[in-house]
């Protein structure tokens, strides 16, 4: 059995803490500050309180940090200070460079991995992913902790800090993408035409992230592109709406001019010209 402490249950924590509870693990909480909420999270997921943060630490092997993005460098200061000594798993959404700064907060005393949870709430018929980036020996400590569980553990490519700069780039286009949604319906709405756009929507490609293979023809065609995002702005700016969006896509189109018409790009080449700054 191996025992963990997890901060804080809220609902992506208290599900991660079910699963390792039911493979028959440990998983310790710190009560105090808590809200109602939190208390019968813990309390539903079988958690066991302890009195006091050194008393959790001191008995555990794993610490599992799932809070709010802005509070993950407090909570792991807060960890620091009392010396833990050993794995710290932070599995918050977060930029790589605070990840790294977590990490040179945590150690040399503890070893510290980078995490990034994919997926609903593991339970059920509900399965999530998470990746670790870090020592070997630290991820072989928490991969069985989740053996034949709902939460899987995979082993992220590099260092600390790229398991974060995984869920970025995933959660960039997810979350975009919504919110661009909202953005289009809200055009279409002010124009009449939201079930026309409802059923154009219902034929398109879904695969747009997973098939990067596409990227090249974007390129090759983001001068033509600009200028319509730039009437889209226009169209969205005479509606009341944001034009953010439009106005950054321009920018972004901006550094593939120099592709005009250049089909057989290969991907590589096509993202090396996003990381380049556009000719003035």
């Amino acid at each position: 059995m191996t025992t963990m402490t997890l901060l804080h249950p809220g609902a992506m924590g208290a599900a991660v803490a079910a699963q390792a509870v039911k493979a028959g693990h440990e998983v310790l909480w710190v009560p105090e500050g808590r809200s109602d909420a939190t208390h019968r999270r813990a309390k539903e997921v079988g958690a066991t309180a302890c009195d006091s943060l050194d008393e959790a630490l001191e008995r555990s092997e794993i610490v599992l940090s799932i809070c709010p993005p802005q509070a993950a460098e407090d909570v792991a200061t807060t960890v620091a200070d009392h010396a833990f000594a050993g794995v710290y798993v932070d599995a918050n959404a977060i930029n790589p460079q605070r990840m790294q700064r977590i990490a040179e907060e945590i150690r040399p005393g503890a070893m510290v991995l980078d995490g990034a949870i994919f997926g609903p709430p593991p339970g059920g018929q509900r399965a999530a992913r998470l990746y670790l980036a870090g020592e070997a020996q630290a991820v072989d400590t928490v991969q069985p902790v989740f053996k034949d569980t709902a939460l899987h553990v995979r082993r992220a490519s590099g260092s600390v800090g790229s398991a974060s700069a995984l869920k970025m780039a995933f959660a960039s286009y997810q979350k975009a993408a919504r919110t661009l949604a909202g953005v289009a319906h809200a055009l279409a709405d002010a124009h009449g035409v939201g079930d026309e756009l409802t059923a154009e929507a219902q034929v398109m490609a879904s695969n747009i992230l997973s098939d990067p293979g596409y990227l090249p023809s974007v390129a090759a065609r983001a001068w033509r592109w600009a200028p319509e995002m730039e009437d889209i702005a226009e169209t969205l700016r005479t509606a009341g709406l944001p034009v953010d969006m439009a106005e950054a896509a321009v920018a972004v189109m901006a550094r593939w001019e120099g592709d005009k018409d250049h089909y057989d790009l290969s991907v590589a080449e096509v993202l090396s010209h996003l990381r380049e700054q556009p000719a003035r």
